[in-house]
């Protein structure tokens, strides 16, 4: 009997789908540890905020509003800023430690710039080549900017001869400065210049280093070619989301002991729990695994779909002990045993077989809301993609990676 049970250790240890689970195991925990796993808002804090455009717009315009939302944020100096659209018409923003209304200044306009000389336009956002840092000097403020050759040779155009005149700054219709400065003599000489700034002055220095900054985004940054406005926000602090957080853990590990309570009621074998505890959290760390190799974010409703994937796969280890537990094992001679054995293994792969069918059955019926909710991103529906395609990743890493090793399991240590 002894010898036995080492030869089927052995046998266990040597398969192919028991090493790659150990392998995946093993690198999903090194994964998590250096790379860490992207959460949700609801469980790391911060702010959602819906945005919709004036109208709907086409693909190429949608994507130069989110890399121009996005650059701003990063500019601004938000951090943990993801930017995406949802439909034609709809921006979801999710970041942390900015408010709402600090959004709105930064994206509530267009952000369209000019320079004016005479009422003739001499500069626009377009020419813009490269932006410097603000300079704050009392309750004055520049920034200064680098400009296309082709945006130098205009400006020196419409400058030439024009010492002394003022010259009107705009951003989105409205003067960066109510005392404009007088064109420099230097710049009127009518030879292209490629470096301007733009300057002004505040009541405080902090007043300048806030208007300044905000200009300086807006103008590295490039224009919103729609106007957008906020149509909604939501704000979770850091503190509930560590609650949610603990919450989930503890959910998740309440349904795997229950579950494998429930299992030794029904088997009477104490054992029989620890390789389908085993297998469950397994499953959780190689899907943690993954998630952390494509960024994939972790939140409540991923969570819930990791522990209905759980309950799969506990529906399925069932099925696999029912099949190889439930004969006549009376009869102890060598020839009853190799027919045991054979009988044993088509019970496996007879319910193998079912699981992979209940599998795809699944996914067939949670394909429908991962597209729309990949579609619709965070707005309706879409908070539901979360729980769909954690679901079937669960899912899908059970049947060909656990659920094979629980069954290999059983049928060497339970047969």
């Amino acid at each position: 009997m002894k010898n036995r049970r080492s030869r089927n250790l052995s046998e266990f240890i040597k398969d192919k789908q028991t090493i790659l689970m150990l392998i995946l195991v093993l690198g999903s925990i090194l994964l998590i540890s250096f790379n860490g796993i992207s959460q949700g808002l609801d469980l790391k804090g911060g702010s959602l905020v819906q945005l919709q455009l004036e109208h709907p717009v086409d693909k190429d315009t949608m994507d130069i509003v989110t890399n121009v939302i996005d650059k701003r944020l990063n500019t601004f100096g938000v951090k943990d800023v993801k930017v995406r659209s949802s439909g034609d018409q709809l921006v979801v923003i999710e970041m942390a430690g900015v408010t709402a209304a600090e959004v709105e200044k930064l994206i509530g306009n267009p952000g369209i710039f000019e320079a004016q000389i005479d009422n003739v336009t001499v500069l626009s956002g377009t020419d813009i080549e490269k932006v410097e840092a603000p300079v704050i000097e009392g309750t004055g403020w520049r920034v200064p900017f680098t400009i296309t050759t082709e945006g130098a040779k205009k400006f020196a155009d419409n400058a030439k001869g024009k010492a002394g005149h003022k010259v009107y700054m705009y951003l989105d219709g409205n003067l960066t400065d109510k005392n404009p400065p007088e064109l420099d003599a230097g710049l009127a000489n009518g030879e292209p210049s490629k470096t301007v700034q733009v300057q002004g002055s505040a009541n405080s220095r902090e007043e300048a280093s806030t208007k300044s900054n905000e200009l300086y985004v807006i103008l590295k940054s490039g224009s919103i070619p729609v106007k957008v406005n906020i149509i909604g926000s939501n704000t979770i602090s850091p503190e509930l989301g560590e609650k949610f957080l603990w919450g989930a853990i503890i959910a998740g590990l309440l349904s795997i002991i229950s579950i494998s309570a429930l299992i030794f009621i029904r088997y009477k074998k104490p054992f029989l729990a620890i390789p389908i505890m085993i297998t469950s959290v397994s499953e959780v760390l190689i899907v943690m695994g993954i998630a952390s190799v494509i960024k994939w974010n972790i939140d409540l409703a991923a969570i819930v779909g990791l522990i209905a994937s759980i309950g799969t796969g506990v529906d399925d280890q069932i099925i696999i002990t029912d099949e190889v537990l439930h004969h006549d094992s009376s009869d102890k001679s060598k020839k009853a045993e190799r027919r045991r054995k054979a009988r044993t293994r088509m019970n496996v792969k007879n319910a193998l077989f079912i699981i992979f069918a209940s599998a795809g059955t699944l996914i067939a019926a949670m394909l429908p809301l991962v597209y729309v909710g990949f579609a619709r991103g965070s707005s309706g529906i879409g908070v539901l993609a979360g729980f769909a395609f954690t679901t079937i990743l669960g899912v899908l890493v059970g049947i060909f990676i656990t659920r094979p090793v629980y069954a290999k399991f059983i049928e060497l240590f339970f047969d």
